[in-house]
C-alpha cells in the first residue's frame, strides 16, 4: 500500500536537472517484432523512472546502456529499480517478472520500488511465490547473489495525485477511462526542466486533458481511424470503449497543445507511420511524431 511519509520529507534539489524521455516499447498486444509492449522510461540525471513494462523491457533498456555502446548509464540493468504501472493488462505487465529477476541477477542490491492499481501487489507476490525455486537457488547455490534486489516493495494507488517524489521528480497519477477496468491511471512527471504526462491505454478523457496542461512532451496511445473504419461493428464500439482514435488524439492535442506529443501503443491496422501522421494532421498542426522502439527525446 502506497504510504505518504515515504515521500513527505523530500524535495527538489537546487541543482538543474536533465531529463530524457525514452520509448523502451511502442507496441500493442500484437506480437509484433518491430514494436516491443509498451515500456517508456523518463530519467532524470542518473536515475530511471519506468512506466508499464510490456515484453523485452529489460533488453529494450540494456541496449541503450554502456554495456551495449549505448549512452544511457541509467539504463543499465542493475540501475533499473523504480517503475509504476498504468493498468494491469497483460502486454502492459507481462515483462514484470524480467523487470524483478535480471537487473537483480546483474547486480541490483535494493528491492524493485513498484508502484500500480489495486493488484500490483497480489500481481508480485504471486510471481516471487512462482520462481522462489529460482531465487532459493541463485541464494543459497554456488552464484553470488544479494538477498535485496529480488524482492519488491509494491505501492498501491488508492487515489488520484501525488503518488512519489524524491529530489529529482513529482510523480502524480491520474485516472483515465480504459473499457471496464476499475482503476486505470495514467502520469505526471514533473521535474525541474520538463513536463511529461504519460497516457496509458485510454479513450479520449478529460481528466488527461486536466493534467496534461502544460506539458512540455505528452506520450499518447492511438489508433488509426482509417483502419478502424474497416474494422466489424463489435470491435468499431471496444475501441470507441477502450482507446483514442488519431482525430480524436488531434482534438485532445489542440487543447493541450504540448510541446511534443509521441504516440505509442499505435494501432495500425494496415496504415504505416505517414498515414497516422496525416489523419491527426488533419485537425491538429503541433509536433507530433510515432514512437519507435530506443527513441530518445530530449
Amino acid at each position: 500500500m502506497f504510504c505518504t511519509l515515504c515521500i513527505s520529507h523530500l524535495v527538489f534539489s537546487t541543482a538543474v536537472s536533465q531529463t530524457k524521455l525514452v520509448v523502451l516499447g511502442s507496441g500493442n498486444p500484437n506480437p509484433d517484432p518491430e514494436h516491443s509492449g509498451p515500456a517508456i522510461a523518463v530519467i532524470v540525471d542518473s536515475q530511471a523512472y519506468l512506466v508499464d513494462f510490456g515484453s523485452g523491457i529489460v533488453r529494450q533498456a540494456a541496449a541503450l546502456s554502456p554495456t551495449y555502446n549505448g549512452t544511457l548509464e541509467a539504463l543499465s540493468a542493475k540501475r533499473l529499480n523504480i517503475a509504476f504501472l498504468t493498468h494491469l493488462h497483460s502486454d502492459h505487465s507481462i515483462g514484470l517478472p524480467d523487470l524483478i529477476f535480471t537487473p537483480w541477477i546483474m547486480g541490483r542490491n535494493v528491492p524493485l520500488q513498484l508502484w500500480g492499481p489495486e493488484g500490483i501487489d497480489h500481481m508480485a507476490r504471486h510471481i516471487l511465490e512462482a520462481y522462489q525455486e529460482d531465487i532459493r537457488y541463485r541464494l543459497y547455490g554456488t552464484q553470488p547473489a544479494n538477498n535485496h534486489g529480488w524482492k519488491v516493495e509494491s505501492h498501491e494507488i488508492q487515489h488520484e495525485g501525488l503518488v512519489y517524489k524524491d529530489e529529482l521528480v513529482e510523480v502524480v497519477a491520474f485516472n483515465v477511462s480504459h473499457g471496464t477496468w476499475p482503476q486505470c491511471f495514467g502520469y505526471r512527471f514533473t521535474t525541474k526542466d520538463k513536463v511529461i504526462v504519460i497516457s496509458g491505454d485510454t479513450k479520449p478523457s478529460d481528466n488527461l486533458i486536466k493534467y496534461a496542461k502544460d506539458a512540455d512532451i505528452l506520450v499518447h496511445e492511438v489508433y488509426s481511424q482509417e483502419g478502424w473504419s474497416t474494422k466489424t461493428d463489435f470491435w468499431q464500439k471496444y475501441h470507441q470503449a477502450n482507446h483514442t482514435s488519431t482525430f480524436e488524439l488531434a482534438e485532445i492535442a489542440e487543447s493541450i497543445k504540448p510541446g511534443l506529443i509521441v504516440l505509442y501503443h499505435t494501432l495500425y491496422w494496415g496504415s504505416n507511420d505517414e498515414d497516422i501522421l496525416n489523419e491527426i494532421s488533419q485537425k491538429y498542426k503541433g509536433k507530433v511524431v510515432v514512437g519507435r522502439d530506443g527513441q530518445i527525446f530530449e
